[in-house]
């Protein structure tokens, strides 16, 4: 079967890719796998100038998945072009730029630059992260917001797709994926985290310093999952799956409910070499279910 896909004007090898945040800036997992082997890769949060992110403790793991508050620490977008982006094999693989800002116009100042990078492949907006006091979730709650920070973006990218990532803490996620579609997204990404907390009886403390994360792994499947299904049915634009895939069963759930793509995120905390792996396994589970095209498979849910 060909294992590949094409949406928004890419075309990845395979449908699996890095989650922004969970694998570094793509250099950090050359020693577990071959980068060129991968559909694309979202590397970490970028925002114009370097970020410190959250206090420690910042990560706390939970019976079922990860709770994270690092609040979007990254050496900035210009470091990250100059430093980073030329060791990524670029050429081969997609490279997918996420973006944060604080404000609708500082996106658009950072979609500019980054569009205009050659090894940068499409922008995703992140509009979805919970654990920055600026922007993040806000924007991402509230379908004006999303609507103005994605025009933002979209008029500074050039030829360059932008991605809209939203967020699951929201009463309705299908209209937020339509106040992005009707913005002029070309394909979005769900689910960021689920908002959450872990405390200690015995010391009587939040266990991460800003009290509330991230809740992502395993536990937030079935969340994402039907946020995925609904979304799918509400918009007309390409969808790529996230929240708990790690097995390449996952990878076709998730197709199998609308997705196009999906993205790989905590299994790279619990196996660094987990996104090769399911590379090197789904055609093989393909084969077995009887699945002979994406194009036919996709979204062909009986519910």
């Amino acid at each position: 079967m060909d294992m590949t896909v094409s949406f928004a004007g890419l075309t990845l090898d395979n449908p699996i890719i890095t989650a922004s945040g969970t694998f570094g800036y793509g250099v950090e997992y050359m020693r577990f796998g071959d980068l060129g082997r991968l559909g694309a890769m979202v590397v970490k949060g970028l925002s114009l100038e370097p970020r410190r992110g959250n206090l420690m403790p910042r990560i706390a793991e939970t019976p079922a998945g990860m709770l994270n508050a690092i609040g979007l620490q990254n050496i900035g977008a210009r470091e990250f072009v100059e430093k980073r982006l030329p060791a990524l094999p670029w050429a081969k693989t997609p490279v997918i730029a996420n973006l944060y800002a604080c404000e609708a116009e500082e996106f658009g100042e950072l979609a500019a630059y980054l569009a205009a990078q050659e090894g940068i492949a499409a922008l995703e907006v992140n509009i979805s992260c919970p654990n920055v006091s600026e922007g993040g979730i806000l924007f991402g709650q509230d379908p004006r917001l999303a609507a103005r920070v994605t025009e933002a973006v979209k008029r500074r990218a050039g030829s360059k797709p932008v991605i809209v990532k939203l967020t699951p803490n929201v009463t309705d996620i299908a209209a937020m994926a339509r106040a992005a579609q009707d913005a002029g997204a070309d394909a979005l990404s769900l689910i960021n985290t689920l908002s959450g907390m872990a405390v200690d009886a015995r010391t009587r403390r939040p266990r991460l310093a800003n009290v509330v994360g991230g809740l992502s792994g395993p536990a937030i499947k079935p969340v994402a999952l039907r946020c995925v299904w609904q979304v799918c049915q509400a918009v007309k634009i390409p969808v790529i799956g996230i929240g708990g895939i790690a097995s390449a069963e996952d990878v076709l759930e998730f197709i199998l409910v609308g997705a196009t793509a999906v993205q790989v995120g905590t299994a790279n905390f619990i196996r660094p070499d987990a996104a090769f792996r399911l590379v090197d396994e789904l055609p093989a589970l393909c084969a077995t279910l009887g699945v002979e095209s994406w194009d036919a498979y996709r979204g062909s849910l009986k519910a």
